[in-house]
């Protein structure tokens, strides 16, 4: 691009050189080339523009201050299109040298576009996030909860079909249920002071995906709970690094969550990590690619890689620190690499028709469905899981009356440094 620039220049000054030989033609040509001197009246008029454009730009420079509720599209805040960096960890020993190279820096400026849209998906995180924490009381509807959340998500993000908008249904996970519950429409469960709740939810630009996760607990007998899992995520994301082993995370992960102890009642359990829960490698539109992260010791010997996204999250338990799948199914997803299967149902074709036009392979709700307007579509979605084109993904419980807490948030581990993308100033 800059030799055509400067070719072009040339080009230009060529042109304007005056030509050597001078007749009475040339000479009308060269006075038509010459520069007229400004007046008085220009000159003021030229010495005035900068300071109007001066007050123009500073016009410009007066970027919205976010409303509360939050109402504004995050990308209106930040007009430079540069959204901040998250927290920035350095690499450790044989790693060291990255920080300094030139070769890492120069992959780092080919990946900008990704690491920008990224973080714009984070910066609607940290926002939406710091709003619903400002609203939560014990008394509210779930349901309210979620679409408050989502509501706000969709407007900040600038919601647009597959390119912007919600990466997965709203966790909201209470006591004992870990993972993947989500109230399904006509649902009357209200959150009470006693809860303790698991907000999991996600955003994506163009595929990138945030997925990041915190703990509500009202009752401030559960802090220790909460402690052990926001301390052990963290010692999850201080571990993790490029050819960092993925064992060796979860036995560090492991051994800060189970240093803990809780008083429930009067009664004191040692916290235990759920050994089959797991974080995850995220890639584009894809929630869970490939890898897991385990959060006890003994996982298996796969290494991190170079420019990897990763979902860092460790779930802490007073019961037996073992999930399965229980209670009625909300989230479902379409699996990543179903090729063409036929249908025979032409409402299951229908419903496919929806899936892949609004949520691709994205994850997605019952409630998500209901919002585009779909009805009497179990029956479809039932066939479309037993065919092997979507995955159900039912609610993931520990023992009945225990507690489990969960903090969680999305790395990417780039060619000179680890950031931690939806680090914020909560957690």
């Amino acid at each position: 691009m800059m030799e055509n620039e400067n070719l072009s220049t040339e080009a230009c000054v060529e042109e304007e050189e005056p030509p050597k030989l001078v007749n009475g033609n040339d000479v009308q040509k060269l006075k038509d080339l010459s520069i007229s001197h400004p007046t008085n009246e220009e000159s003021a008029e030229v010495s005035d523009a900068p300071q109007k454009d001066e007050g123009k730009s500073k016009k410009k420079k007066e970027v919205p201050e976010q409303t509360d509720p939050p109402s504004i599209p995050v990308v209106e805040l930040f007009p430079s299109r540069e959204f901040p960096e998250g927290e920035i960890q350095q690499y450790k020993d044989d790693n060291l040298w990255r920080t300094t190279s030139e070769e890492k820096r120069e992959l780092e400026r080919l990946e900008k576009p990704i690491y920008n849209s990224v973080r714009q998906a984070a910066e609607v995180h940290r926002q939406v996030r710091k709003y619903i924490k400002s609203i939560l009381k014990p008394g509210m509807l779930m349901i309210d909860l979620c679409e408050t959340l989502e509501n706000t998500v969709r407007k900040l993000i600038s919601e647009n079909g597959l390119q912007a908008g919600i990466a997965f249904p709203t966790g909201c996970s209470l006591n004992w249920v870990a993972a993947h519950w989500t109230p399904n429409s006509g649902d009357k469960t209200v959150l009470q002071y006693d809860d303790v709740m698991k907000l999991d939810f996600g955003t994506h630009i163009d595929g990138h995906i945030i997925d990041c996760a915190f703990t509500v607990a009202f009752n401030p007998m559960f802090d220790p709970l909460l402690e052990a899992s926001r301390e052990a995520t963290n010692t999850g994301i201080k571990e993790s690094g490029i050819d960092v082993r993925l064992c060796d995370v979860g036995a560090a992960i492991q051994e800060v969550m189970e240093s803990y102890e809780v008083e429930i009642n009067g009664k004191v359990f040692q916290v235990k990590s759920i050994r089959n829960l797991n974080g995850h490698s995220i890639g584009s539109y894809q929630i869970h690619a490939g890898k897991s992260v385990p959060i006890v010791k003994g996982g298996e010997q796969t290494k991190m890689e170079e420019g990897e996204f990763f979902a860092i999250e460790t779930f802490a338990s007073t019961g037996k620190g073992y999930v399965r799948e229980d209670l009625e199914c909300s989230h479902y997803m379409k699996i990543f690499d179903a090729g063409h299967i036929p249908l025979r149902l032409p409402r299951a074709k229908q419903l496919l028709a929806t899936i892949n036009k609004n949520f691709s392979t994205l994850a997605f709700c019952r409630r998500y469905l209901d919002r585009l307007g779909e009805t009497k579509y179990l029956m479809a979605l039932k066939n479309l899981c037993d065919s092997g084109i979507v995955q159900p993904y039912p609610p993931l419980c520990d023992v009945k009356g225990s507690y489990v807490s969960q903090f969680e948030h999305t790395i990417l581990l780039r060619p000179t440094c680890k950031e931690v993308i939806s680090r914020g100033d909560d957690y």
